[in-house]
């Protein structure tokens, strides 16, 4: 383990080396997320020990921010909706996400991308 493993990362940037994936028989992809609600903009900011940091504008209430979390990766990762499920963590902040219809490489190419724009 390096010295940056486990620490978060600059704001933007999105450090595969710490995050880790699980994927199943079916080629979906499974990967933490910690969920910052309330933010000024949706956006990757980094990694969290073994969790994608993901801020949400949606407040959590009612599952406004999950939606928006569903809806955010689906247009970060070019997959529908319906290929994004929450399987853990549907009341906090951190959960568990299944992706189908994408690979790990993907997921941290479109990821970083999404993470380096300005809006």
């Amino acid at each position: 383990m390096n010295g940056d493993e486990g620490r978060k990362t600059k704001e933007g940037s999105v450090r595969p080396s710490s995050f880790v994936f699980r994927q199943d028989a079916s080629g979906a992809v499974t990967f933490a997320v910690k969920v910052v609600p309330r933010a000024s903009k949706n956006q990757v900011v980094g990694i969290e020990g073994d969790a994608l940091k993901i801020r949400l504008t949606a407040p959590p209430v009612e599952g406004k921010a999950n939606d928006a979390l569903v809806v955010f990766l689906a247009d970060a990762l070019g997959v529908p909706r319906a290929h994004i499920e929450i399987i853990v963590g549907g009341t906090a902040r951190r959960k568990v996400v299944r992706v189908r219809g994408v690979t790990e490489r993907d997921i941290v190419q479109r990821l970083m991308r999404q993470g380096t724009k300005d809006g």
